[in-house]
Formats: C-alpha cells, sequence, structure tokens
C-alpha cells in the first residue's frame, strides 16, 4: 500500500513538473514560431495558427536580420560587453576569494566586510557619478566603459560568493600541499580552482546572464555604436512599431543564447547550487 502511494505521488509530482514546463516553453514556442511567420501573416492571427498551416514557417525572418546593420553590430556588441566582463568578474573574484579566505594578510576581515556591504548598494546610486567620471576619463559611451561598470558592481557578489565556498575547502588538504613545497598560485591553479569549479561555474553563468539581459546600465553608458542588443531592440520597437519580422527573431536570438550558455553548463550550475547543501 505504502508502494502504491509512493508511486501515485511520484506520478503526480512528475506530472505537475510536465505540465509547468509546458506552461514556461509556451511563450518560447510562441516567439520562435513568431520569428519563423511573415510579418503579413502575424498581423492575421496568432502565432498558434501554423498548426494548421505550417506553410508560414520560413527562415526569410533570420534573412531579414543579418542584413540588418543594426541589429548584427549590436549583436556583436553583446558578446564583446558579456564575454570579457564574465572572464573579468570571474577571474578577480576567484583570485580575490582565495585570498579571504586562505591567506593572512593585514586588515583582511575590514576589507571582505567592506566587499560585504557593497552588496547593499544599488546600481542606481552609482550610475550618475561613474557616468561624469567616465566622462572625464573618455570612457563613456564606450564598450570598454560598459565592461568596467559591470565588473566593479559584480565582483562584492562573486568576491562573496567564492570566498564563502573557499573557505570550506579541508584545511588539512592546503596544508598538505604547502608541506609539499607547493606555492600559493601553485596551489591556487592546480587544486583551488579545480575543486571550485561549480562554483565558479555557477558564477559565470549567474554574470553571464545578468549582463547579457541588461538595459539599464547599457541605455546610460552606451552610445549608438556600443549599444547591446536590448538596447537595439527597444529602439526598434520604438522607431517601427510594426517591425516584427526583425523584432521577434531578435528577441529569439537574445533569449536563446542564454538557455544554450546554461544547459551548457547545467552539470556544474546544479553542482554549484547544491554544494555545501549537505555535509
Amino acid at each position: 500500500m505504502n508502494a502504491i502511494r509512493r508511486g501515485l505521488g511520484n506520478s503526480l509530482v512528475q506530472a505537475f513538473l510536465v505540465v509547468t514546463g509546458l506552461v514556461w516553453l509556451t511563450p518560447l514556442a510562441g516567439l520562435l514560431v513568431s520569428s519563423l511567420r511573415s510579418a503579413q501573416d502575424t498581423a492575421k492571427g496568432g502565432w498558434w495558427t501554423v498548426l494548421s498551416s505550417p506553410g508560414q514557417l520560413s527562415f526569410d525572418n533570420y534573412s531579414a536580420l543579418l542584413k540588418n546593420s543594426g541589429m548584427t553590430q549590436s549583436l556583436w556588441n553583446t558578446v564583446l560587453i558579456s564575454v570579457p566582463t564574465t572572464f573579468l568578474v570571474v577571474v578577480i573574484a576567484a583570485l580575490a576569494g582565495y585570498a579571504f579566505a586562505w591567506l593572512d594578510f593585514p586588515g583582511r576581515d575590514g576589507i571582505f566586510l567592506v566587499v560585504v556591504a557593497l552588496l547593499v548598494v544599488p546600481v542606481q546610486i552609482g550610475l550618475l557619478p561613474v557616468a561624469k567620471l567616465f566622462g572625464e576619463l573618455g570612457l563613456f559611451g564606450t564598450i570598454p566603459g560598459v565592461v568596467l561598470f559591470h565588473v566593479a558592481y559584480g565582483l562584492p557578489f562573486a568576491v562573496f560568493l567564492l570566498r564563502n565556498y573557499f573557505a570550506e575547502m579541508p584545511k588539512e588538504m592546503l596544508e598538505a600541499a604547502r608541506m609539499d613545497g607547493g606555492t600559493e598560485w601553485r596551489i591556487f591553479v592546480q587544486l583551488v580552482l579545480p575543486v571550485g569549479r561549480p562554483a565558479i561555474a555557477s558564477l559565470a553563468i549567474f554574470q553571464f546572464l545578468w549582463v547579457w539581459n541588461d538595459m539599464l546600465v547599457a541605455l546610460l553608458f552606451a552610445d549608438s555604436s556600443s549599444q547591446p542588443l536590448t538596447v537595439e531592440l527597444q529602439s526598434q520597437i520604438r522607431q517601427f512599431g510594426s517591425n516584427i519580422d526583425v523584432l521577434a527573431p531578435g528577441a529569439f536570438v537574445s533569449l536563446v543564447v542564454p538557455l544554450v550558455v546554461f544547459f551548457a553548463f547545467q552539470r556544474y550550475f546544479v553542482q554549484g547550487v547544491m554544494a555545501g547543501s549537505v555535509k
């Protein structure tokens, strides 16, 4: 009887998860279908009409997207902003996290408290002062300026996360490596980084998704030649309200890239989230 109840309970949970997944995937499916339909077909009816008229589907919209210089340049700008930002945040945070966790230096705890305190500082507070500073330095309206802003505001959380993860590593393991003659740099590269791969991968995914989908910072710090895809999509909506044949494929590309990144590192992401949940 208990086995039947457990089986029935598992079946109900699985059915609920399947239904929930289908509900969450419906907008994505609708966007994909819309990106494959012409503006005329979209104006005639909803995306679900393709079920009875599959001949509506074509890749003409994506061909038009590739010919749209504004969209292709903004997509490239998004890559130039997201990839360096993610790389810099992960590298700097890993180094700082290891230092705060296992190296003794004057003021270590005080500096770490300052880093933790920066977590509560809203991004909006720093927009205007940093914009003024970047204007004086010649970085305002440039891709390096956007990257530096994202790196600065992404580091407090990244350092906090990796420091706490690295601090959970067995002390005996690091002491044994030092007794074997390992330098701090060698221990960090060959021991700490491999062990901390799940947390690092989780951080990289979060940081990449945050920067890829950002529009607030890009609206202020990027000009027309350096604006990412999110800003370009907004400008396309503002300029051409019915330009669905460009907006739909552009929005789908903007959505599918983070999904590919997430599923590519899903195994490490799950390990990083579950790390520390059990001993």
